[in-house]
């Protein structure tokens, strides 16, 4: 039986048969592996155009006064009853939400759902072993962005109601400790085992990062953030004044950074290098068995022992024995960080509103800074840079590079979202609303039909890659129903 793995829960993984299409001829990988990709993928863009022309068509033809204020009627135009009926009234306001940022949101989630049931068994769709890129190293790092962005959002539409600092600290409080205990009691339950078992239990996870990683994110913004836009800015500091504001917020970024390079190069590591990088096992001619993770591996352990990921991704190529967790410690030092970069796409958008072409060329700005500084870090290389592209260790080269793509991905989808209205989001849009009960949903239910089931022809992509589609396309539906019955899970 095929069993899909799950690169993010910190318990064993079942016996599985993976493809292994690294090592197969070229004429068998054309012939018989990437047609089903290929297929897929057609069925796919058939789906989204008509996703996007149905509608479009649905609202031409929304002729009359009466049908026009139904059509307005929708979770996008209620978060301002006033941008709603100045919407169905042929006014010019615009809905106050972002739609590009839960379009981004959704389509983040969607990959990630569907690399974590297996990614039909290509290889491009599972973690990197170590040092590298894949689809699947990119979904967690666009998420940490993305709740960067909306905190700066929502954090500004709360200022201008007046909730008072108390108030958000207790808001921000109850969130992370939510988070928290999800992480810990649902994404750590075993159906053997009950809910907790200290022997298995991973303290460290996702939701745990997110968690901590907003709970920060959210005391710089409650602190450092409230400024008010000046209306007159002296002309040296116009261009940067949404950066130059915010110094204290920037101040403690530089240094948590700092922290990461100092304790990541300088901390001593018994019977390692200073400053490894490595994946320890027969890497570097197995001279560092059992320096897996380097500083980062080694606090892990040190702090949480055996209770964090076990199958690290290095595990099977590196045959390494000691446990490594992708959501340590000091990664998560970087999570803010790249957290923080989400902030400043957020400020932005509050600095430029109604002016998109600042906002688009101070997005493509970022982007070719971010990039830039990622080339250098790593060298254009996988392993030979000062720094290399680690999602393991979430480095700083990773965070700089995943912003890039962060901000050229956002922009691309706000100038044709928000400023052209070429399309609404479909069908990302909808598990983008529903992240949680999603997210949560796919990690207790992934390994239960109808989400998936026994594979008959180990061999074939055809079934894995359907099966796949499948389970992520059920959640998509599930979150587009519960959007039409206007349920959105919030804590």
């Amino acid at each position: 039986m095929f069993a899909f793995t799950q690169p993010e829960v910190g318990r064993e993984p079942k016996n599985h048969t993976r493809i292994n299409t690294q090592s197969q001829p070229a004429d068998f990988l054309f012939s018989f592996i990437f047609p089903a990709l290929l297929v897929a993928a057609l069925l796919l863009a058939v789906i989204v155009l008509l996703s996007v022309l149905v509608p479009y068509i649905y609202r031409r033809c929304c002729t009359s006064k009466c049908i026009k204020v139904i059509c307005c009627q929708d979770p996008l135009h209620s978060v301002d009853n006033e941008a709603a009926e100045a919407v169905c009234d042929g006014g010019e306001a615009k809905p106050s939400r972002l739609l590009s940022l839960d379009a981004f949101r959704g389509f983040a989630l969607t990959v990630m759902v569907f690399v974590n049931y297996g990614g039909g068994g290509y290889w491009f769709f599972q973690h990197a072993p170590w040092n590298g890129l894949t689809v699947a190293d990119l979904v967690m790092p666009w998420f940490v962005f993305i709740i960067g962005t909306s905190v700066v959002l929502a954090f500004s539409s709360m200022q201008r109601r007046g909730v008072g600092r108390l108030q958000l600290l207790r808001k921000v409080t109850w969130r992370t400790v939510v988070l928290l205990i999800i992480g810990f009691c649902f994404l750590n339950y075993s159906p053997r085992d009950g809910p907790l078992s200290w022997s298995w239990l991973r303290i460290p996870g996702v939701l745990q990062r997110l968690g901590f990683t907003y709970f920060v994110l959210s005391l710089l913004q409650t602190f450092w953030g409230q400024k008010q836009i000046p209306e007159r800015a002296p002309q040296w500091s116009s261009a940067a004044q949404d950066v130059l504001l915010f110094w204290p917020q920037w101040l403690i970024i530089i240094l948590l950074e700092t922290l990461w390079l100092c304790v990541t190069f300088l901390l001593p590591v018994p019977g390692c290098p200073a400053g490894y990088l490595g994946a320890g096992g027969i890497g570097d001619d197995g001279l560092y068995p059992n320096c897996t993770g380097g500083a980062a591996g080694y606090i892990d352990r040190w702090v949480f022992g055996d209770n964090m990921f076990r199958y690290p991704t290095c595990k099977e190529m590196y045959l390494t024995v000691l446990p490594f967790d992708p959501e340590g410690i000091l990664g998560t030092i970087n999570s803010i960080v790249m957290g923080f970069l989400g902030m400043q796409a957020g400020k932005i958008i509050v600095f430029y509103k109604r002016k998109n072409i600042h906002i688009l060329c101070r997005y493509l700005v970022w982007a070719v800074i971010l990039g830039i500084s990622a080339a250098i870090l790593s060298k254009c290389t996988r392993d030979g840079g000062f720094i290399p592209v680690n999602k393991n260790l979430w480095s700083l080269s990773y965070v700089t590079a995943m912003g890039s793509f962060s901000f050229l991905l956002l922009g691309i989808m706000f100038f044709i979202i928000d400023v052209k209205g070429w399309w609404r989001g479909q069908p990302f849009l909808y598990p983008g609303m529903n992240s949680i009960f999603v997210y949560v949903g796919h990690s207790l239910l992934g390994f239960y039909f109808p989400f998936s089931w026994e594979i008959g022809f180990q061999q074939s992509h055809w079934e894995l890659l359907l099966q796949n589609l499948w389970g992520t396309g059920l959640w998509v539906l599930i979150a587009f129903l519960l959007y039409r019955k206007k349920f959105f899970l919030k804590i």
